[in-house]
Formats: C-alpha cells, structure tokens, sequence
C-alpha cells in the first residue's frame, strides 16, 4: 500500500503537511477512540508506520527509492489468567508488574467489540472561477479516500482451505508467563479457533480499507462567497466494520474577475466610455456575467458617474425572491480615443476655441477666477 496514499498526501507533501494528516489519521482510528474495533485498530499501526517513514527524511528517501519499509507491528493477543507456576521465576525486565498485567487483559478484552464505526471526513480546497461562484455551476474534483476492500468487503481476510493452525498445533491457545503468574492467550494465527479458515486479505493488507482515487462531481449554488464550506456526505473515508462513510468538505477559494469585482450581492464596472459619448450622449452595450444588457448614457455625463442595472449582480439564493437578487453598478470612466489624423486635431482645437472656460477653476477658488480673467 502507498504510504503517501495511506495519509492522504501528495508525494510532494511537506513535514507539516505529514505532520497534520497523520494527526488527523491517528485521532480518527485510535484504539482509545474506536475501542474493540480491530480494523481501526489495523488502520492506526499503519497510518503510524507510515508516518514513521516518511516522518523521517533518510527513511523516506529510501521509501522514495523504491525500498520496501517494514511493515507495522502486530497487536497483542488477548490474555487468560490460569494460575501460579513457582517452579518458574521471572527477574529484571521479565517480571510484570499487575498494572502491566490487567493493562494488557483489559485492553484486549476491548478490541473483541465489533461495533462499527463512522469513517473520517475529508478536507480540500478547490479553486473556483469567478463567473461561476457568482452564477452557481458543475464541476469535477479528485479525490483520494480509504474505500472499503472490494476484495475482502471490508473484513481484511478472505476464506482459504481449513487446515490446523501451525502455531497452537490445533489447540487455539499458548501458554504465556510473567513472574510465577501463567496465562493462556488466543492464538494469534487462528484468532482461537485452532485452525486455519481465513487468511488476511492480500489486497488491502488485512485492513479491510484501500486508498482509492475517484472523481467527484459537485454542484455548487449561485453567490457561492470566497471562503465558503461545501459538505458532501458520504465522500469520506469510509467507516470500519461496515460502518458509515465520513464526508467530504470542501473550502471554496474564488478567483478574481479580470473586470468584475463583487461587494455583497453587488457587482461593480468600471466602464471606459469616449469623450464624445459623454459630451453628446450614447447607447452603448454592457457586458453582465450571464448577457448583455444596453445603457443609455445621458449627454454631459461626467467622469465617475455611477449607473445601475438593477438585478444584474450576484443571483438571489435558491428559494428565495428573485427580486432579492444584487445589482451592476456601473462607474464611468471618460477616455480619450486615440488621434488618428490632423483633421481630428483640428476639430478638437476648435472644440476648445468654441467652448472656452477652464474646467480645473472649482479647485483655485477666487485664484482660479483671476487667473482666467487675465488671459
């Protein structure tokens, strides 16, 4: 299994990046957290297998090399308390204490439980352009999430041919001590039953889960804001022991508008108009998101007017009044078209000569006033 699939990160994934996946991965399939629940159980010692792989940087090296990495360390198997043995002493680190001892019991006793589980829920960040944020739209995200085992159907062993079990020779228990005190223990090979009938399952390792890839489509609302959460249910990891997947979410991230910028509900414009369209008056076409709509520019019209088409900004949101719907504030800026030809040169100096004044004279005052009487 890849252990960058495993966690849920690229191979290009930083420390940190590692680091918060793993986090997230261990609190979700603790045995603490999923008591009795071995395939979480089995989840854990992996997700901290591969984290203590890629964690460090020689490891992870070879591992990106190609060399396989040890696989994790088995559970312990449960205990059974049969008696004293004085014929057998235990000193230095083989004599148990009795916390070690009924740690060891109760602790197993747990992972018989099979309840199942809820599967952890996923988190991404997806871009979104402008236009279809504001317009609500359809679109496709790829996802890497633990399935469950097509192979085994989640259980992480498969049948095979019963035989007796090779480690117990068919007794389904072995004898175990610490100190004088002896205990009995399932066998781990045949799980007690002294012989062999399953075998784990080769595809998924025994987990009963897989990484896999799918795509998903996700149907996004009108006025979607930058920032916003989507939850789609189910497209989790899916749960252990035939329980419920997580769920997705989604933080939407919205790129700009090369021309439009949103406030609230509203769109603003600002809309570049030639100086003979603003002195003599204009019918002029207007881009919106969805079409186009004609503004009627009145004569005169001064630089930074500010116009309104009512209903073309940001879609009222779904069940709700259409009339609620943002507006397009249009702001005019006044530009001069390039001079082509001393023809049009000659117009405008006599523009000038025919309309005399000084257009700059509110910002002088009284100064301004002088000024034009003395030329």
């Amino acid at each position: 299994m890849d252990l960058y699939a495993l966690l849920g990160v690229g191979r290009a994934a930083s420390a940190g990046e590692i680091e918060r996946a793993y986090r997230r991965l261990a609190r979700r399939y603790h045995p603490g957290i999923n008591p009795g629940d071995r395939a979480a159980a089995e989840m854990f010692r992996r997700v901290q297998h591969a984290f203590d792989v890629l964690a460090d940087g020689e490891r992870r090296r070879d591992y990106d090399r190609g060399d396989a990495a040890p696989p994790p360390l088995a559970a312990d198997p449960a205990l059974a308390f049969e008696g004293f043995d004085f014929s057998f002493t235990a000193d230095g680190p083989m004599a148990a204490t009795f916390t070690e001892l009924f740690s060891d019991v109760f602790q197993d006793v747990a992972r018989e439980a099979t309840t199942p589980t809820r599967g952890g829920d996923l988190e991404m960040t997806v871009e979104l352009p402008f236009r279809d944020a504001v317009l609500g739209s359809r679109f496709p995200v790829s996802v890497t999430r633990q399935e469950r085992c097509t192979s085994c159907h989640g259980d992480g062993r498969v049948p095979r041919p019963a035989t007796t079990c090779p480690e117990c020779e068919g007794q389904g228990s072995r004898r175990w001590a610490r100190g004088h005190m002896v205990f009995t223990r399932a066998c781990e090979q045949c799980d007690g039953a002294g012989r062999l009938t399953t075998q784990p399952c080769r595809a998924c390792g025994g987990a009963g889960i897989q990484a896999r890839s799918e795509v998903v489509t996700v149907d996004t609302p009108p006025g979607l804001p930058d920032g916003a959460r989507l939850a789609i249910p189910g497209r989790g990891n899916a749960g252990a022991r035939g329980g419920p997947g997580g769920d997705l979410y989604l933080t939407v991230r919205v790129l700009p508008h090369a021309h439009f910028l949103r406030e609230g509900r509203h769109l603003h414009l600002k809309m570049p108009l030639a100086v003979h369209e603003a002195a003599l008056g204009a019918r002029i076409e207007v881009p919106t998101l969805d079409d186009v709509v004609v503004l009627k520019v009145p004569p005169g019209t001064p630089s930074g007017r500010r116009f309104r088409v009512v209903g073309a900004g940001v879609p009222a949101p779904a069940g709700q009044d259409p009339a609620g719907a943002g507006d397009l504030l249009i702001d005019v800026e006044i530009v001069l078209p390039p001079i082509r030809d001393e023809r049009s040169r000659q117009l405008l100096k006599e523009f000038g000569e025919r309309n005399p004044g000084n257009v700059r004279e509110h910002l002088f005052g009284g100064a301004g006033r002088a000024a034009a009487a003395r030329k």
